[in-house]
């Protein structure tokens, strides 16, 4: 069941990234985004000193993440 929620969480802050970011594409994208933007979130805010103790800096950190991983996309993609 946690990975359920997991999933679905990490689907919305790849949704709200793409938002913020102005990218469109399927459900999956979103999902991809927000695994990849929790991950580079939190190695990019580990190696800065700070960590997540909270639903909501997690958020905050995952969102901050994918908003990278799309700059890096669309980098790629050029």
């Amino acid at each position: 069941m946690a990975l359920i929620i997991s999933l679905a969480l990490s689907a919305v802050f790849g949704y709200v990234a793409s938002m913020l970011m102005n990218l469109r594409g399927p459900w999956y994208l979103y999902l991809l985004l927000g695994l990849a933007g929790g991950l580079v979130g939190n190695l990019l805010f580990g190696l800065l000193g700070f960590s997540s103790n909270s639903i909501i800096s997690e958020a905050i950190v995952s969102v901050i993440g994918a908003c990278v991983v799309v700059l890096l996309y669309r980098t790629l993609k050029k």
